[in-house]
């Protein structure tokens, strides 16, 4: 009876010190997950509700020579207390790109404090002369058409020979635009200076005359002749070769054309006199 009783106390004090061990345990998750859940609340807090407002910890801006990191970053309105939530990179892309010397411009936020600015630059594709201040100037114009940056000394050299001097255009200013019909003219210089440098180094001036209706026309001074060449608004490489084979030919005769017209696709000239 009396080894009954004491296995009886026994199963009882292990099971009150199961049920306080269990409560213990139970306080101690009770604690582990509210403190987990301050945690979390406060690392959200700090998340979304601080760090957003904290000044950028890393501003990367990538350029070019002529606009240094200084000018980029004042031109972007980003300074020491700019932060991720205070800067609209739409409005500071507008800006940028509304430089002269940048063609495109690309801003990128990263969360929470990172901020990157991507610049393209113009690229020359001709250059023409323009009064500036009592002087007669280098204006660079790019492959849209824009005239954005006065030359010097490289400046007006692409793929190792001179840009192609570009005359006859109304009143070129800084961070003006030719007229759209002219636009595909600078794209195909571009184009032509990359591809076929040699041959735009055979002309000494493209001049551009308005037609008597509507639209443009090109006439070509050759380094190598004194035959002027009459082309449509389209300047090209064959175009080029052909007209330069055509030169040629008329280099050995003594009954040389002024002007040899080739806006019909084929060569038409009169002779002088």
């Amino acid at each position: 009876m009396s080894n009954y009783y004491s296995q009886a106390g026994y199963d009882a004090y292990q099971e009150i010190a199961a049920n306080k061990s269990a409560r213990r345990i139970e306080k101690g998750l009770k604690k582990f997950l509210i403190i987990a859940v301050i945690v979390l609340i406060a690392q959200v807090i700090w998340l979304f509700g601080i760090s957003p407002f904290i000044p950028f910890s890393t501003i990367e801006v990538h350029g070019f020579d002529g606009l240094s990191r200084t000018e980029i970053l004042s031109l972007s309105g980003i300074s020491d207390t700019s932060s991720f939530m205070s800067t609209n990179i739409n409005e500071i892309q507008k800006m940028l790109a509304a430089q002269p010397l940048v063609e495109s411009a690309i801003v990128t936020k990263r969360f929470p404090d990172k901020l990157s600015i991507f610049l393209i630059p113009r690229q020359a594709a001709a250059v023409t002369l323009a009064n500036i201040g009592s002087r007669q100037l280098p204006l660079l114009i790019d492959r849209n058409g824009v005239f954005f940056k006065i030359g010097q000394g490289e400046d007006v050299m692409i793929a190792g020979i001179s840009l192609p001097v570009i005359s006859g255009i109304e009143n070129p200013a800084l961070n003006r635009r030719l007229p759209d019909a002219l636009v595909p003219l600078m794209v195909n210089l571009e184009k032509i200076a990359s591809d076929s440098p040699e041959l735009l180094s055979a002309i000494s001036e493209i001049k551009i005359e308005r037609k008597t209706w509507e639209g443009f026309e090109l006439v070509l001074f050759p380094v190598h002749s004194s035959i002027r060449v009459r082309v449509e608004n389209n300047l090209t490489e064959d175009l080029l070769r052909y007209m330069l084979v055509i030169l040629n030919v008329f280099e050995a005769d003594s009954q040389k054309p002024k002007e040899i017209d080739f806006r019909s696709g084929m060569g038409s000239y009169t002779i002088r006199g």
